[in-house]
């Protein structure tokens, strides 16, 4: 009797789940889809029900070949993909480009031993409604994109312009903000404050201007301040008003994809990418010594805080055991999704709630580590009892004004014990209505009115979310293909426009106004959850939109003039041949150039821009390396990736190479490697990036792997 077939998207899977099922079963990896529309052409027969032409895609030529040879000797193939909308397209994929006869598919939310074991024995048919809403937002998306992208190439005369359906929306968001902040103007305003004590100077507390003969006041000018300060500063000063009060606040509820993402950015400084490829780390599995690879966190993208009985019981009694029974409240914590969430899985938490960081730290790097520790105290403090403050609010008067303070006492540390929030105590003494207060200082400041803030990677996500753009596995995505396509770039690590941002957003919004439009991208998010749900026709939905959407095409082919996005001049000059030079923005922000191009081609960073932050590098360090290329000395140079070896005579000669003492380690490190593609022996070979693990079948299997790190004594 032969073995059954597990196929999953990645060997860190296989080697989780390869620990749970037992030499029953043989796992292979797919290493994500298989097929996909051509590149080259649309793909898509509009003529006829919007027929998709799929071709297997090339670089998965040698894992189909072994994915065929382990299908035709398995008595039976179960798909194990991932448990989301792409993964069931996945599965159906396999099931077409393998010919799988009575296919299982099987999904589990976390890769644990005993889901891994009910998913087994509960298999299920590919969904074909799932299937359906997949299919549906990639020829959408393809429909937009090949109509769009190539009309703004011609009409604006560069090469490698995108529109998409969402991720053109997203940029139209940074802009409009960018037109509002431009359009802001300010106003002044001043603060008026004051330290008043009824006794001692250590007694003192701060109390802020609020009020004027019982009407709300805001000082305007210097004149004023000075003049209420002068009056306030004469007037006795006593309490007016104590009010003592209870507030409760309840903890947070568990991650969803879009709060992990908001919630890393703020407090790790993780880009949205880097969340979500960690958090893929730790659900596929980290090797934990001898215990061997464990999923550690359930499926990431999710947007439903919906967490199993069986995890809340572990998170309360962990609670009870290492907080005390004060902290657990009297029932398991629920919480309510948001509007038109799908609520395919649970929350993001941890797959074991009782391995805290500290037990695993060891063996995670320090950024899994610090994600991992984010997403365990989130999930323990979800289900801890609420923080309790003490409010005492104050108001004193002063002649006709009133000033308020307000101070906070924390009464019950509650679920910030693991989860810290910015509730700070704030001390006021004990006060009396009628009490006279003596008036220690006073101050004034001038201040203005701010625009909108700009927006941060977090912000706009969730921007995106309750406009109820995108998906959960989405916002990566979206935000990393807006920066590529140089419409925004991070300043400060807030988003802006580029020229060429603002030009793209102008005219897809004045030719496309129906299809560019938060309003119109949610309904269209709304009508593919429609489709998974059965409710809706994947065919119909698209004929519906892509009859209006041609003719908009055609007549935004005709009326759409050319346009060009020309650089901005400015004061500074160019120090090669004297020529002012021009402020332009590439994919990594602004640079200025020299205005006499191709003649002068000398550019150099712009003040405060991200290349300026490039130039800032250490210097090349001399070696006694010789390149092999053309003689010259090699020098230790500091990229992206670390230091390595470069050739002095650059540009000229452009040979780089790893230092000789990483090789070596690497050669150590990776002694015993094998491909987890078809299980060759892996060989150290050199990249652009320096050293990397490269199958010795190559170009017959072209698996690649980062280098382990090598083993100290």
């Amino acid at each position: 009797m032969g073995k059954s077939l597990i196929i999953v998207e990645s060997p860190a899977k296989t080697r989780t789940i390869g620990r749970f099922v037992g030499s029953k079963y043989r796992l292979e990896a797919s290493m994500g889809h298989v097929r996909d529309l051509p590149k080259s052409v649309l793909g898509v027969d509009v003529e006829h029900d919007f027929k998709p032409k799929y071709l297997n895609l090339r670089a998965r030529a040698p894992v189909l070949k072994k994915l065929r040879n382990a299908v035709a000797k398995a008595d039976g193939v179960y798909l194990a993909t991932d448990p989301d909308r792409e993964g069931e397209a996945i599965a159906w994929h396999l099931v077409q480009a393998l010919k799988i006869k009575d296919p299982k598919r099987i999904e589990f939310n976390e890769i644990t031993r005993g889901a891994v074991t009910r998913a087994l024995a509960h298999p299920r048919d590919i969904d074909p409604q799932r299937v359906d809403a997949q299919q549906a937002r990639r020829i959408l998306d393809r429909l937009v994109g090949y109509s769009l992208s190539p009309l703004l190439q011609r009409k604006m005369r560069k090469w490698g312009l995108s529109a998409g359906r969402v991720q053109s929306v997203a940029v139209r968001l940074i802009c409009e903000r960018e037109r509002e902040i431009e359009a802001f103007t300010p106003e002044e305003y001043w603060d008026v404050t004051a330290r008043v004590t009824p006794g001692s100077p250590d007694d003192a507390f701060q109390v802020k201007l609020v009020e004027r003969e019982g009407e709300k006041l805001k000082v305007r000018d210097q004149a004023e301040a000075e003049q209420v300060a002068r009056e306030i500063w004469e007037a006795p000063v006593r309490v007016d008003r104590v009010k003592e009060s209870k507030q409760a606040r309840r903890p947070p509820p568990p991650f969803i994809t879009s709060t992990l993402q908001q919630d890393a950015a703020n407090r790790l400084g993780f880009s949205a990418r880097q969340t979500m490829r960690l958090a893929q780390q730790l659900y596929e599995g980290v090797e934990l010594g001898d215990e061997g690879s464990l999923g550690l966190i359930t499926y990431m993208r999710t947007d439903s805080p919906r967490v199993a009985s069986e995890a809340q019981n572990t998170a309360r009694a962990l609670i009870a055991e290492h907080f005390g029974e004060e902290y657990v409240p009297a029932r398991p914590r629920r919480y309510a999704s948001r509007r038109g969430a799908q609520e395919a899985h649970e929350a993001i938490r941890p797959t074991y709630p009782e391995r805290r960081p500290e037990d695993i730290a060891q063996f995670l790097d320090d950024r899994q580590r610090r994600l991992y520790e984010l997403i365990w105290s989130r999930f323990v403090a979800s289900q801890m009892a609420d923080l309790e403050l003490s409010i005492k609010a104050v108001d004193v008067s002063a002649g006709p004004y009133v000033l308020r303070g307000r101070g906070v006492r924390i009464v019950f540390a509650g679920f910030s014990r693991v989860y810290s929030t910015r509730d700070a105590e704030v001390s006021v003494p004990q006060l009396e209505e009628g009490m006279w207060l003596d008036l220690v200082s006073l101050e004034a400041v001038q201040r203005f009115t701010e625009p909108p803030p700009r927006y941060t990677e977090a912000g706009l996500v969730r921007a995106l979310e309750s406009k109820g753009i995108g998906r959960p596995s989405t916002y990566a995505p979206i935000i990393g293909t807006i920066q590529d396509r140089g419409y925004v770039y991070l300043e400060e690590k807030r988003f802006r426009p580029t020229d060429l941002g603002l030009a793209v957003t102008d005219q897809l919004v004045s030719h496309f106004p129906d299809v560019i439009n938060a309003e119109f991208t949610a309904e269209m998010e709304a009508a593919l959850d429609q489709i998974e749900e059965g409710k809706a026709d994947w065919v119909e939905t698209l004929r519906k939109f892509y009859s209006p959407f041609s003719q908009s095409v055609e007549q935004a082919e005709e009326k759409m003039g050319e346009v060009s996005v020309k650089p901005r001049e400015t004061d500074e000059v160019c120090e090669e041949c004297g020529r002012s030079m021009l402020l332009r923005v590439g994919r990594h922000g602004p640079f200025l150039a020299c205005s006499g191009y191709p003649e002068c081609k000398h550019t150099r960073p712009a003040p405060g821009g991200k290349e300026e932050e490039r130039a800032k590098k250490p210097p090349p360090e001399p070696t006694d390396e010789v390149c092999e290329k053309c003689g010259s000395q090699m020098v230790i140079r500091t990229g992206r990736r670390g230091r390595f070896l470069a050739c002095s005579g650059f540009p000229k000669c452009r040979n780089t190479r790893s230092l000789p003492e990483d090789e070596a380690a690497a050669k150590e490190a990776a002694a015993n490697e094998t491909c987890d593609v078809c299980g060759q022996p892996m060989a150290v070979r050199r990249g652009r990036y320096g050293p990397f693990l490269g199958c010795t079948g190559y170009p017959d299997c072209r698996g690649i792997k980062r280098l382990p790190e090598p083993v100290s004594n």
